[in-house]
């Protein structure tokens, strides 16, 4: 099978350079396309979709930064890599186009090798994270990679190669409803259970936390205070994030910001749903969702059989209703050989069963 090549577009104004990177790439077997200006250079990434584009920033009609900003808004063009050629090599030009989202910077004049490197180097990472993304596969060194990388790209003094994890027991708060963030928590182990007290001091257990989630970014991302309380349902382990790194890693990372962006909106939308199931489902059906929601969250794949160590206090809370109610629907399940209770700890013996009550 031959294998398909991969298409940059070149944007740069002088004939000698652009015709002189055209050379330098095909040479090395990819696909070029140019555009002698920066409104040319929109309309031919919105048309060819280019694996990478390559982009001067003093330009006629419109400079790099412009070019840039336009395809940054574009869901088609967002997740371009995208490499500034400039002849300046002034700190405050090369921090603007980081912080707009660009992946790479080289200064002319540059040599062969390094414009060859900076191409192969963006399009692996590039292919990697989209690789990891799409699996779904989150792990600590996955977000420590994300934050080296960025570390390596900009030498910012503020941003320190490694992150903290910390120990927290079982039952302590992460952070509290009302509070502004300064941090993004990824976890490690345990588990995590975001919450919501009522006017009548009722909590309501809004959303479970695995390891390979992370938290606290709603806040972070629309600037507000925390809209619910977060605290740990097992001994646990946190990955802190300062915010001004993630705020960093969005920008360099085109793909990350808009992961963020789904997630922030389908937790919105998760979070709307159960509020319309537990205003009209019954009892029966809520208990069954709620221990359902669990299996999806933490049974382990090779299991045949669920088992959850888990307070009635806090699954009442998930529930949303009062754990004396609770309590009798969880019996109601073990004598319908559903579930087996032992203290805290509840097995699900039926799943099947759970999923037909749930409809």
């Amino acid at each position: 099978m031959t294998r398909s090549k991969k298409k940059i577009l070149v944007i740069e104004d002088h004939q000698d350079m652009r015709e002189n990177i055209a050379e330098i790439l095909e040479l090395a077997d990819y696909q070029v396309i140019s555009a002698a200006n920066g409104k040319e250079g929109v309309k031919i990434a919105k048309s060819e979709m280019p694996d990478l584009i390559i982009c001067d920033i003093m330009m006629p009609e419109l400079d790099g930064y412009t070019v840039l900003s336009i395809l940054s808004k574009d869901a088609k063009t967002s997740d371009t890599p995208f490499i500034f050629l400039t002849a300046k090599a002034e700190k405050q030009d090369m921090r603007k186009g980081m912080e707009m989202g660009a992946d790479d910077y080289l200064t002319k004049p540059f040599t062969d090798t390094e414009l060859l490197n900076a191409i192969k180097t963006r399009l692996s990472k590039y292919q990697k994270i989209k690789q990891t993304l799409a699996k779904g596969e989150t792990s600590f060194e996955t977000v420590q990679n994300f934050f080296d990388e960025a570390a390596l790209q900009m030498s910012i003094d503020k941003l320190t190669k490694g992150h903290k994890i910390i120990q927290i027991p079982k039952k302590e708060f992460i952070f509290k409803e009302g509070k502004y963030p300064h941090s993004l928590y990824f976890l490690v182990s345990g588990k995590i259970k975001a919450y919501k007290i009522n006017e009548f001091g009722k909590e309501f257990i809004i959303d479970l936390y695995k390891p390979g989630d992370f938290f606290g970014y709603e806040a972070l991302i629309e600037d507000t205070s925390y809209q619910f309380s977060a605290a740990t349902l097992d001994d646990s382990e946190l990955c802190i994030i300062p915010k001004e790194q993630f705020f960093l890693l969005l920008n360099i990372h085109k793909d990350i910001a808009n992961t963020f962006i789904k997630l922030l909106s389908n937790g919105m939308k998760e979070k709307e749903e159960r509020l319309m199931k537990m205003a009209y489902n019954s009892i029966r059906k809520r208990v069954a969702e709620a221990l359902l929601m669990l299996i999806d969250k933490y049974k382990e794949p090779n299991d045949d059989i669920f088992s959850i160590s888990m307070s009635r206090h806090d699954l009442s809370s998930l529930v949303g209703t009062a754990t004396e109610t609770l309590i009798r629907t969880l019996s109601d399940f073990k004598e319908e050989a559903i579930l087996e209770l032992k203290g805290s700890n509840i097995k699900v013996i039926n799943e099947q069963k759970l999923r037909k009550i749930k409809g």
